[in-house]
């Protein structure tokens, strides 16, 4: 599963990286997660909450946004776009 996460402000890219998880053993969900724990250790972010909104739209088009509404702390950046780009 390969999963792009970037960092967007003012319509443009910030910084962007590709999770590429290959652990065939773990469940969808198990990818997901990890592939965002990695994203923002790289980012050096603290970890979003993933909001109800955030969960319907990864269940209907296998993205979406995290705002300022996700993070605990202040973020400098607009949203972290989170789409899977390749399934297993």
């Amino acid at each position: 599963m390969r999963i792009w996460g970037k960092l967007m402000k003012d319509n443009r890219l910030v910084q962007d990286m590709v999770a590429e998880i290959t652990d065939y053993n773990l469940s969808r969900t198990k990818k997901v997660y990890q592939a965002l724990d990695e994203m923002c250790y790289a980012f050096d972010l603290a970890k979003p909450i993933w909001l109800k909104q955030n969960q319907q739209d990864f269940i209907k088009h296998s993205r979406t946004r995290f705002t300022q509404d996700s993070f605990v702390e202040e973020i400098d950046f607009d949203y972290l776009d989170f789409q899977v780009i390749e399934e297993d």
